[in-house]
Parts: structure tokens; sequence; C-alpha cells
């Protein structure tokens, strides 16, 4: 049988044809807007998600048998606010995950209920971009939308909603909200309060392989497939995206440098840092993972290259650079405020140390670094839990080029690198081969899917020549903070 992956992501909707032996046999993209109301506004239309997945699948499907396909997964964009009324339409635009209007309510969950109390109701404190300071910005200044609400879900769950007219969401893309209990995979009670709400207005809660109900008829009629497909909760982007790279089961480790940075690691225990500086999420295998996230990544080599060298040639701007560990340059990469390990919306990029003598390439050189040694941040805080991380998979579109090999000693890892870096699609459509029983486990699915084809070892000299330059990138921000 075949499964389609669904990547429901920021810019654009990307879907997979996968084979059950993991065979890609099509990917198609299409694109969408994103608005930005005010500054540090992000906003979508989830109507345009719906609207681009349907005409996805179908390109996808053209010229295949439709008969052969059985169920579709997907991995989303996380923490996007999706609000409908009592028949099920979107009340507002979707709040996405990196806008940064919730200071205000960011602040009060943190500070007046208590970052103690947040991790002890949740496993995590309150970031921006999460959903639950959404609902209290929506109370604050949009009584009005805020009192029409009668179901809260998450980007991907709007999508399965209108595949199968079932208000459902996952326990990974949940952890997101601020309204899990994480630890215990409920609801929390008290952030319900807190927010507002009641619990009747939140999805139902699933593992990501379930099977959260089948293509409604019309839906099925449209598309050409058959109304016994099947359609499970999918995940969180990262986690689906750590899937389909095989980041499954105790200690194993995925950086992904997409338009924002993650370090994922999984783990079979739920374990949460002392300043809650990293996310303790459940992830799509049924376990547990720590995740580590900052707001730039790839977007920050975007910016740099299109938007001010106004080049789109990556590959040769790259290949200029030659002074690897060297450059007496520095890029702080918050560029739209940064989460971990600082949770502050009003942290802005900066370049540090230039001369007269700078030059273009050590100004790219220093984008590629700051990006890697934000990442970096995450990983030691990881590492200071007691995990042993020695090696991780590397993917995301920012991950081309040079960045693999700069990457492996800027963090001192090996990097495996799989043969087909599709990310949460791919992750999507193994979900789905889980659900409907080619596989009888997440982990299962991996180690029959997901192939090493070349590993990345870090140079050891170069490895002592970053430790170096991290200890100063590391003490920029403390001391440019009160001027953001």
């Amino acid at each position: 049988m075949n499964y389609i992956g669904i990547d429901l992501g920021t810019s654009a909707v990307k879907l997979m044809l996968m084979k059950a032996d993991g065979e890609i046999l099509k990917i198609v993209s299409e694109e969408y807007p994103v608005s930005f109301p005010q500054p540090g506004w992000s906003e979508q239309n989830p109507e345009d998600w719906y609207t681009a997945v349907i005409k996805g699948v179908k390109e996808l499907t053209e010229g295949f048998d439709k008969s052969e396909i059985a169920g579709i997964g997907s991995g989303g964009q996380m923490h996007g606010l999706v609000a409908l009324d009592e028949n099920d339409q979107v009340i507002r635009p979707a709040i996405l995950w990196n806008d940064g209007r919730t200071t205000e309510e960011t602040d009060y969950l943190n500070n007046v209920i208590g970052k103690d109390k947040l991790s002890k109701y949740t496993g995590n404190i309150a970031f921006a971009g999460f959903t639950a300071p959404k609902i209290l910005w929506m109370k604050k200044h949009e009584k009005e939308n805020f009192d029409k609400i009668k179901k809260i879900m998450l980007p991907k769950d709007y999508i399965n909603y209108r595949l199968t007219g079932v208000h459902c969401t996952d326990y990974s893309d949940a952890s997101g909200m601020l309204l899990l209990d994480v630890a215990n995979k409920t609801w929390s009670k008290e952030m319900v309060e807190i927010c507002g709400i009641s619990e009747e207005v939140l999805p139902k809660l699933y593992e990501s392989y379930d099977v959260v109900g089948t293509l409604k008829s019309d839906i099925a009629s449209e598309l050409g497939l058959s109304e016994s497909v099947k359609v499970v909760a999918g995940a969180g982007d990262n986690a689906a995206a750590a899937v389909g790279t095989g980041t499954v089961g105790d200690g194993e480790c995925n950086i992904s440098l997409g338009t924002s940075g993650t370090l994922f690691v999984a783990s079979k225990d739920f374990k949460v840092d002392s300043n809650n500086a990293l996310h303790a999420f459940d992830h799509a295998d049924g376990k547990f993972h720590l995740m580590g996230c900052m707001l730039s990544a790839a977007s920050c080599k975007k910016w740099w290259f299109e938007d001010i060298m106004k080049t789109d040639d990556y590959a040769g701007e790259e290949g200029k650079i030659t002074k690897f560990g060297e450059n007496h340059v520095y890029f702080l990469p918050y560029l739209m405020g940064e989460r971990c390990p600082h949770n502050d919306p009003s942290a802005r990029g900066a370049f540090i140390g230039m001369t007269m003598d700078t030059t273009r390439e050590e100004m790219s050189q220093a984008v590629l670094e700051g990006i890697l040694f934000g990442l970096r941040d995450s990983l030691e805080i990881a590492r200071s839990l007691g995990i042993k991380i020695e090696r991780s998979k590397i993917c995301g579109g920012g991950s081309r080029g040079i960045s693999k090999k700069l990457a492996a000693s800027i963090m001192n890892l090996k990097f495996d690198v799989i043969a087909n870096e599709q990310g949460p699609s791919l992750g999507g459509a193994m979900l789905a081969a889980v659900g409907c029983g080619d596989y009888a486990t997440v982990e299962d699915a991996a180690k029959a899917i997901v192939k090493v084809v070349e590993t990345i070892e870090p140079d050891p000299e170069l490895v002592k020549k970053y430790e170096e330059r991290y200890k100063k990138f590391k003490s920029f921000y403390p001391l440019l903070k009160g001027n953001f």
C-alpha cells in the first residue's frame, strides 16, 4: 500500500507519496501567503492551508493507482492558534508559532502565575510562540472573538478536521500549547482554568500513529480516493521530522536547520532541565523528547544572501569561505527574537567585531557560525542533564552546503546523513504506515525505512578553535540584552 505524508509548513505545504517500504514515489509542494499585520505579528488563513492541501493531493496522486493509498499522516507547524466557532468556522486568522505579540501574556504566565507552577502543570514554561499566551491575548484584546470560541486546534489538526470531521490533536503537537500535562498525557485542568476556557473546547488527544478517522465522503469523492483511507493524528513538525530521520527510542539526536532550527533528543523517560530552557514534550513514537528551538536558522541565511547580498547563489558564496575557526566577526541570529535558551522575543540580530578590513566572506561565515552556535546552546543544556550525545542526524534546507561539516566541528558531534532528508512529510507518511498496520511500532518503521548514507566527522583542530569562539559567542547576548 501507499501513504501520503503532509508537511504543513509556514510558507508552503509539502506532500509526499510513499510506498510502505519507504520508497518515495512523488513529492509536490504548494505555497501560501503569510500576513504580518503589525511588526512582530505573523498570521495565516487556515483556508489557505486546506486549499493548498487539496490541490496538492490531487497533483500528488495523479498518474498513480489511487486505490493503493491506505493512509494519510501530517506533520505541521506547531503552536499556531486556530479558533473555531459553534459552526466550526474559523473565527480569525491563525496566530502563528513565530508571532511575538504575546510578551505581556508570557510575562504574566511566567512571573505572576510563576514558572515553578507552569513547570509543575505542564513540564514547560511560557514562551511567546506557545498557544496559551495567544489565548490570553485574544481574551484581552479580542473579547468578542474569544467569546465565540467553541474549539481550539493546531494547524495540522485543522487539516485533519477538514478531512475527517474529527476534532483531534496528538500529544507531541499538544505539548507545545502550554495546556498539556506532558508527563501524564492529559489536559492540564489548572492551565485550562488560567486561560479562561473549558476543556470541552480542546480536541481529543491521540498518539501520533493512532487513526482518528477516515476521509469524509465528499472529500474522498473530490480527491478520487476511497472513503476507507485512514487519517492518523500526525505530529508536530519537529517530532514528525524526527520520525523521518529515525530519531526515535532513547538517546537518539537530530538537528534540523529549517526556517527555525531545532535540537531534538528522544528519550524513553520524561526529563526537564532546571531552568526549563529546553522544551520537554511528548514524542510521536509514544515516548518523550527534549527540544531546543531557535526561531531563525535557515531564515538567517536567506535574509543574508538574498535580502542583503542580493544573490541566491548560496553555494557560490559559501565556496569563498576559507578561514574556518579564525573569523573575527560574530553574528547573533536573533532576527525574530529567540526562544531557546533565552526566551526573549525582544532579542535582535547583531554583527559584532567588524573592522575596516572585514570582508563579505567573513560576514557570510559569521552568519553560518552564529546559527550553529545558537543551536549549540541547546546541545549544552541537554548534555548538562547527563544525556550522552556523541552523534546526531542532521537535516533541513539550511544544512546544505558547508553547514554539515561546519556543524560537526562547532558541536563536536558525528553527523549521520540519511538518504532521504524529507523531514515532516516522510515522518507523517511513516506514522500513517504504522497506523494502518504495516509496522507494529514507529521504531520498527524507522529501522526499516531510514538509511544512513554518510557520516561526517568533526575536525579535531577546528573543534579546539570553535570551542574558544563559542565561549566568546555566549558572552555577547548577556551584554547586549539590556539594549534590545
